[in-house]
């Protein structure tokens, strides 16, 4: 017995990876501020807390379901090498039905606790990663991150939905913010493993069109999303709160994304890359504020 628990304990350990937490943290930063917004204030402790488990749920079992389709290139890559489908720690069969069985308990979750809608968009989150993006654009395209991407901008459309039951223009448009934010911020990730993503054939930005191209178009792509953003205050009835944040931290994006395209040779991508996890953090948690207050 002494040696069966912490053997347990790895398992339940490699599963969790398998889950990718990191990632869902992210994603539900985003969904608790649109459920506020949609209920212009606090929508209940319960909903917040219910819609948040079927969030985690769905995401993770897109998270596994990516980590089993990816396992040979995960080995090669040495950013992956060491997640559990590649050192065995997991068996593949194991792996792929734990995220399956993840995501339909997300969906039945999802259905009994909120709305049917809040459900059908996390299962289509899913979908949409899995199939979408990991098996049909990711080795094919290096627009694979930009169409793609749309996947991880499901979320404050399901905490929406959770509480509303539909969607309205609000919902959309902070889809399109994490939309026009997954570009910039993931290639700036690829500018630093460019060597990795061209050893495991994956067509990234930086290896097919080169880093110069990857830098205009991170610049493009930082200035469009904060435009983006600024369309939510009078669609979702935000006031100045959430609009002078959105400028302020915009204005900070587009100045790191100007340096790292005009200062290759000095600008480390990995500070853009840094930036953009806390931006994406601030906007959404700025229009929670502004709805509640």
């Amino acid at each position: 017995m002494a040696m069966a628990r912490p053997q347990f304990g790895a398992t339940v350990r490699a599963y969790i990876a398998l889950t990718k937490p990191r990632i869902i943290s992210l994603l539900l930063i985003t969904t608790v501020p649109a459920m506020v917004v949609a209920a212009n204030g606090w929508p209940g402790s319960w909903l917040v807390i219910v819609t948040l488990i079927g969030g985690t749920l769905s995401a993770g079992g897109a998270n596994a379901i990516n980590c089993w389709y990816d396992r040979d290139i995960d080995q090669v890559m040495k950013r992956t090498r060491s997640r559990p489908l590649v050192t065995g720690e997991v068996e593949p069969r194991h792996g792929l039905a734990f995220g399956i069985s993840l995501g339909a308990m997300a969906f039945v979750f999802l259905w009994a606790a909120t709305t049917l809608a809040a459900a059908i968009l996390a299962l289509a989150a899913l979908l949409f990663y899995v199939f979408i993006y990991t098996i049909w654009l990711k080795r094919r395209t290096p627009q694979n991150i930009v169409i793609g991407g749309a996947a991880g901008a499901f979320p404050p459309m399901v905490g929406w939905a959770a509480v509303t039951g539909d969607l309205s223009l609000a919902p959309w448009i902070m889809f399109a913010i994490i939309f026009m934010w997954t570009p910039p911020h993931f290639w700036a990730l690829a500018l630093k493993l460019k060597d990795d993503y061209a050893e495991a054939g994956v067509p990234m930005l930086p290896v097919t069109h080169g880093p110069a191209h990857t830098r205009v178009q991170i610049l493009v792509y930082s200035v469009v999303l904060v435009l983006v953003t600024l369309t939510l205050g009078p669609a979702a009835d935000l006031g100045w709160v959430y609009l002078g944040v959105a400028l302020a931290s915009g204005s900070a994006f587009i100045w790191y994304a100007w340096r790292l395209f005009r200062h290759p040779e000095t600008e480390s991508p990995m500070t853009l890359y840094k930036y953009s996890l806390l931006y994406l953090g601030v906007v959404f948690v700025a229009m929670g504020v502004d709805a509640a207050v």
